[in-house]
């Protein structure tokens, strides 16, 4: 390694140093299996602003993001749009969810559908999935990152980001990740704001960037570039991941109250909107600067070889922030949905109070060993997302959307979408001129989700149980949780 890369490196193990640090004081706090997957269920607006923001502004709308706006232009500010629509949306049909004590989202599919176990348990699964898929999406933007910046192996860099924030989370728990994500939103949104300014400098501002891209990059959020199905399927997709990823959720589920979540999460979604240009400016800069790049590195090649060190190293912390933040969020809420849900699916029980916090560490170093399995697969960040919400969350969010909203929903039809959801998005990737004309397979699969759970429940018995019913049953099973014995058999009709 050049001379320029050892400092890098070591500027980053020294901020993994301080992070780390932050989980051992937090963890003095950490007294039961709930403090370290719920944080006591008492954060308020600005802790969930902080970490709510810092997940939101991961790896996708960052690194990602630069990279699809090296390629498209404008269309680069998609990403963030979507999500702002998303966090708006969610806080809107699901915050109120907070008063129930929830803990995992299958749990709360559960609710919708007559505390059904199997809905439980087929979605617990899912979900957990869901959760290491987007760890590995954050593994891998954070070591494209790291390995360009300093020139080490990827795979290294896969070990060393992955490591960086599984170890904090396993010492501190839930409220490192809340701690650790606020001071790394603060970074890494003064870093983008720097670097986006810093870029229209270098090209000669706005100016320069109507001079020096083509009109379709250039046209109003780069629909010309993308076509206007594509782009709209992009902004769709990340939409629906803010509203079918178990790390939103369970920022609701931890909030003070339904009131304190309403507002972090309007003020993250209005901020989150503001920042959705700036990786769109970088993206843009970078290939007016060297076009003959791989989109993939635009970020990190104007922060090792168009500013100078001092700089870079603040955009170093800047991006890996990005990834860390997103990943440890993903990271705590998948051991919350294996310990809550997953381990009472196989075993029948609870684990037992006295070993929630032992058995919380050793589920976080499984995740992340199967975490870093995914990412042996793949380096496209955008594809990789776009993909994996669309198979996988497509139908989630249809489930808990007509569940809550609709009463005739039962859990046949719950089944149904989840299924559907992911059937379609298989069929539209594994046909080429159909993934062309959308983009990725997000918006079939939504709507014949969709279809699939109103056709199933219409023809199936409606559910007997009301909600307050299911809700009871759950709650049973979660004052159990304390106790770690045997769930009776309690089926919904």
């Amino acid at each position: 390694m050049s001379g320029n890369q050892w400092v890098f490196l070591v500027v980053f193990l020294g901020f993994l140093l301080a992070m780390v640090i932050v989980g051992i004081v937090v963890s003095r706090s950490v007294k039961t299996g709930e403090d370290f997957l719920m944080g006591g269920r008492g954060l308020t607006t600005p802790l969930l602003v902080g970490t709510t923001l810092a997940t939101l502004v991961g790896t996708g709308s960052s690194m990602g993001a630069v990279g699809f706006a090296y390629e498209s232009g404008w269309a680069g500010t998609l990403y963030g749009i979507g999500g702002s629509v998303g966090m708006i949306l969610l806080l809107y049909l699901f915050a109120d969810v907070r008063k129930h004590n929830f803990m995992t989202f299958s749990e709360e599919l559960a609710y919708y559908y007559g505390a059904n176990k199997m809905i439980q348990g087929v979605t617990s699964i899912i979900l957990y999935v869901a959760c290491i898929g987007w760890l590995g999406a954050h593994i891998i933007g954070g070591s494209l990152y790291l390995s360009w910046i300093t020139g080490i192996d990827p795979l290294w860099a896969k070990l060393i980001v992955a490591l960086g924030f599984g170890l904090y989370t396993l010492i501190g728990g839930y409220m490192a990740v809340v701690y650790t994500d606020v001071i790394q939103g603060i970074l890494l949104f003064a870093g983008f704001t720097l670097l986006a300014i810093l870029s229209l400098v270098k090209i000669g501002g706005f100016k320069g960037i109507n001079e020096n891209i083509s009109p379709e990059m250039g046209s109003f959020l780069g629909l010309e570039a993308m076509g206007i199905i594509p782009a709209i399927s992009l902004a769709v997709v990340i939409a629906v991941g803010v509203l079918a990823t178990p790390s939103y959720r369970h920022r609701i589920y931890s909030s003070k109250d339904d009131k304190t979540i309403k507002k972090s999460f309007w003020i993250t979604g209005i901020l989150f909107a503001i920042f959705a240009i700036f990786p769109a400016i970088v993206g843009i800069s970078a290939s007016i600067l060297n076009p003959g790049l791989d989109a993939e590195y635009a970020f990190p090649y104007l922060a090792t070889e168009v500013f100078p060190i001092s700089i870079g190293a603040v955009l170093l912390i800047a991006g890996l922030s990005a990834t860390m933040s997103s990943g440890s969020s993903d990271f705590i809420a998948a051991v919350a949905i294996l310990l809550r849900d997953v381990y009472q699916m196989v075993t029948g029980k609870l684990p037992p109070k006295s070993k929630m916090v032992l058995y919380s560490r050793v589920s976080l170093v499984l995740t992340l060993v199967l975490a870093l399995f995914f990412t042996l697969f793949t380096n496209n960040i955008i594809t990789y997302i776009s993909n994996f919400i669309s198979t996988v969350m497509s139908g989630l969010f249809v489930a808990a959307l007509l569940g809550k909203f609709w009463s005739r929903a039962n859990w046949q039809g719950g089944i149904a979408s989840l299924v559907a959801g992911s059937g379609t998005s298989f069929i539209i990737l594994g046909n080429g001129s159909f993934n062309d004309y959308w983009g990725n397979p997000i918006i079939p699969s939504i709507i014949v989700a969709l279809i699939a759970n109103v056709i199933v429940s219409l023809i199936t018995p409606k559910e007997v149980l009301t909600k307050q019913e299911s809700l009871d049953i759950l709650e049973r099973e979660r004052e159990k949780l304390d106790e770690g014995t045997v769930i009776s058999e309690e089926k919904s009709l």
